[in-house]
């Protein structure tokens, strides 16, 4: 039996599908670091951390997203992502990212705050300097 090259991987976020096919590769990074999939991949159950998602769709094409939190599973030959904001870099507005990193940092520097909202304040501030440095191409 002949062992496939490609599989199948869905993209979702709260607004909905993002992405839905059959791919030769999945890249991207875990919260403890970079993770390459191909097919027949051994099963994964990962959280994820904000930086560029790349489906390698054919030798030719490979579609790329800036990708938020989240977490992804890999089963039976298709992997699932359940993103907080999936984007094409293009689509990346640097001046508003901008304003929403200070906005976080502005949290984290105030008064007191608690620990929630510290936490919520950090993944903020990870997330707007991965989509930055992607909307800027570092």
């Amino acid at each position: 039996m002949a062992t496939s090259t490609t599989f199948s991987v869905e993209v979702l976020t709260p607004e909905g599908e993002v992405f839905s096919g059959d791919v030769l590769q999945l890249s991207t990074r875990t919260v403890i670091g970079e993770i390459g999939v191909l097919a027949n991949h051994v099963p994964v159950l990962a959280a994820l951390k904000p930086n560029l998602l790349r489906l390698k769709v054919s030798d030719s094409e490979t579609k790329v997203y800036a990708q938020s939190h989240g977490m992804m599973q890999i089963f039976a030959n298709h992997a699932q992502l359940l993103l907080e904001e999936a984007v094409p870099p293009s689509e990346l507005d640097a001046s508003a990212i901008e304003a929403e990193q200070a906005e976080a940092q502005a949290k984290l520097d105030g008064p007191e705050i608690g620990d929630a909202a510290r936490k919520l304040a950090q993944r903020d501030l990870e997330r707007t300097s991965a989509f930055l440095a992607l909307a800027r191409g570092e």
